[in-house]
């Protein structure tokens, strides 16, 4: 049977679609395929790594009828890049291998059976269903990601908390050091708060799946899984069990001293002055003053950097050290031209935010220089 007939960009692309969640190596062999059926015209690709699931259904040419299999999805694909693009490729089944055939080219690949590929077991019953447009998501994790953890013992910080209520969904990430909030509004009233951890694999899988299209995501809930439909694609994930820090306390509220500058501006002095952080030490010191912000570092060779920029502020004189890195990464993720920094004191972790945007909120803890 010919299971599929298609050119090769169609196929790689479909493939590609699924496959970012597959580990070369795995305790369980048949992990490291693709499971294959066809269902009349209709052909379904489906990975899993026993926490998350992807599957992508697509027309894809080839003969009419039902048929399974599960074929090694790295290898598949590493043998569709090394063809161009325009080739038709058609993949075959004979006798429990499959031939892949481009051009003058044939590739016999060895099966395992479908039935012994593991699913992932939906949840019976899932929360209601609400959507936003993918742009809107993607533009959501990237506010937000780079503030997870990584290899935390403190496992549900290695995720992004997703709170959906009322018309509004919520988007939290801390390491413990920092913390990242971000919201958009939603299509649909929430009435019962839903309120789930994504684990980081799933936070980078989206990210790299999510197109900057207006089409929508459709998300829904359950006590332990999420799943998301967008594109022809369906994705089943575990959440990350466990209790996330209260967000909204550590929020500051009411900083009295605000600084108003260009996001660029702050964005390449910071840049100059982390060249001469050491690498195990990144700090650097703020002095803020009226009319005055100056950024310097300095090293264990008693090297130094001062760079200073021109302010319109009025309020006290402080003097705050941060872990370079935590302003890097926020101001290299946010779009906007100007940048809003509220501070209390040498001792209170600092908010950062957009100009008149509620949306977006930043906080950073200081750090002794």
């Amino acid at each position: 049977m010919i299971v599929l007939k298609a050119p090769q960009e169609q196929v790689l692309s479909a493939l590609q679609s699924v496959a970012g969640i597959v580990e070369r190596r795995h305790t369980l062999p048949i992990l490291a395929n693709v499971l294959i059926r066809k269902t009349g015209t209709q052909l379904q690709l489906t990975t899993s790594d026993l926490e998350i699931q992807i599957r992508t259904s697509s027309e894809l040419g080839g003969d009419e009828g039902n048929f399974t299999t599960t074929v090694g999805a790295r290898k598949l694909i590493d043998i569709l890049r090394s063809m161009p693009s325009d080739q038709t490729v058609s993949l075959e089944s004979r006798q429990n291998k499959l031939l892949l055939k481009g051009g003058k080219s044939r590739f016999t690949l060895q099966t395992l059976p479908a039935e012994d590929f593991p699913l992932v077991q939906e949840a019976a019953s899932f929360g209601p269903v609400f959507s936003v447009p993918q742009k809107t998501l993607k533009e959501l994790l990237n506010q937000v990601s780079f503030s997870m953890a990584v290899h935390d013992i403190r496992y549900y910080l290695n995720g992004i908390l997703f709170v959906a209520e009322g018309k509004q969904l919520s988007l939290v990430a801390t390491d413990g050091h920092r913390l990242a909030y971000s919201s958009a509004q939603l299509d649909v009233d929430i009435e019962q708060r839903q309120e789930v951890i994504l684990p980081r694999k799933t936070v980078l899988e989206l990210q790299r799946l999510l197109s900057d299209k207006e089409g929508a995501i459709e998300m829904q809930f359950a006590g332990n899984q999420a799943k998301f439909a967008f594109d022809g694609m369906e994705f089943v994930t575990k959440l990350v069990e466990g209790k996330f820090p209260d967000y909204n306390r550590v929020i500051p509220k009411n900083h009295k001293n605000i600084v108003v500058l260009g996001r660029t501006a702050l964005l390449a002095s910071l840049q100059r002055a982390a060249i001469l952080t050491s690498e195990k030490f990144k700090g650097v010191r703020l002095n803020i003053e009226p009319g005055t912000l100056r950024v310097a570092s300095s090293n264990a060779e008693q090297e130094e950097a001062v760079d200073e920029l021109d302010i319109d502020y009025g309020g006290d004189s402080i003097e705050i050290g941060f872990n370079v890195t935590y302003l890097l990464d926020v101001l290299g993720n946010m779009g906007q031209d100007m940048v809003k920094l509220e501070l209390a004191d040498s001792n209170s972790s600092a908010l950062v935010t957009i100009p008149d945007n509620a949306h977006f909120k930043y906080v950073v803890m200081p750090m002794r220089i």
